[in-house]
């Protein structure tokens, strides 16, 4: 993990907010942006084989509702399930975004699970980063495989909390400790988050920062959902900054016993 307090640092660019978002499945863009400006993120992801973002000058343009000037876009390889379809999808996404580097990599298993497919995941990041590509990679929570595409040279590590869009949570806090514990690139949970609680937890337990989409634009109001993990996100780290008090077996007097009047 890193050791910036207030600002997360990703390929040496830094951010005030610790809350990355998707982009996909709002109604329209006028919703995606009202949702993205309500949850303070600064780092927009982006599918670039389901998004416009130039490819068809005659449709609306995902770019429009969150300009480049003012986000930094983050293109992501959703659905692909190979190396070679995620390196070319991530090439086509620098040319159209005029030399962009930082990406976000995620090579999927199968379409039922959407669990990473490792092999081809640590396979695709090391031929990117050979390409001078800033890869951030949606990852198991495997502790032996984020620490391979650390060495690799990704600059942030994303393991899943849960299955994509499934909202069930941290299934598995401890291995994710695992992983904070030893990484010296950012840890980002990215996947399962259902609501804020969830992402308060990440972050209590010392992650650098969450990326969701279906957590905001699946909810009923995105755009209050939006606000609640901007909060949460501030409340966790602020937590974990603060440092818990240990959990104990056995009740502990919240007044001194020392003193007492009778």
């Amino acid at each position: 993990m890193t050791d910036n307090t207030h600002t997360l640092t990703i390929a040496g660019k830094t951010y005030r907010s610790r809350l990355l978002v998707g982009s996909g499945k709002y109604k329209d863009l006028d919703e995606t942006r009202l949702a993205t400006e309500a949850s303070g993120a600064e780092i927009i992801t982006v599918a670039i084989r389901r998004v416009n973002i130039g490819q068809d000058p005659n449709a609306p343009n995902l770019l429009d509702a969150v300009p480049p000037s003012k986000y930094t876009i983050l293109p992501n390889t959703a659905g692909c399930y190979n190396a070679k379809d995620a390196v070319y999808t991530l090439q086509l996404a620098r040319e159209l975004l005029n030399g962009h580097k930082l990406v976000k990599l995620e090579v999927l298993g199968d379409e039922k699970t959407l669990f990473p497919n490792m092999p081809e995941t640590l396979k695709a990041a090391e031929t990117l980063v050979q390409d001078g590509f800033d890869v951030m990679v949606y990852c198991s929570d495997d502790p032996i495989q984020a620490k391979m595409l650390e060495e690799i040279g990704c600059v942030a590590v994303m393991p899943l909390a849960s299955l994509i869009g499934s909202g069930m949570g941290i299934l598995n806090p401890w291995n994710l400790s695992l992983i904070i514990e030893q990484a010296k690139v950012p840890v980002l949970v990215d996947a399962g988050v259902g609501t804020a609680s969830d992402a308060a937890i990440a972050m209590e337990l010392g992650c650098d920062g969450v990326l969701m989409n279906t957590a905001i634009a699946g909810a009923k109001d995105p755009i209050r959902m939006a606000r609640a993990m901007k909060l949460a996100i501030e409340a966790g780290r602020e937590a974990y900054l603060a440092g818990r008090i240990p959990k104990r077996f056995l009740a502990t007097p919240s007044s001194p016993m020392a003193g007492r009047v009778v």
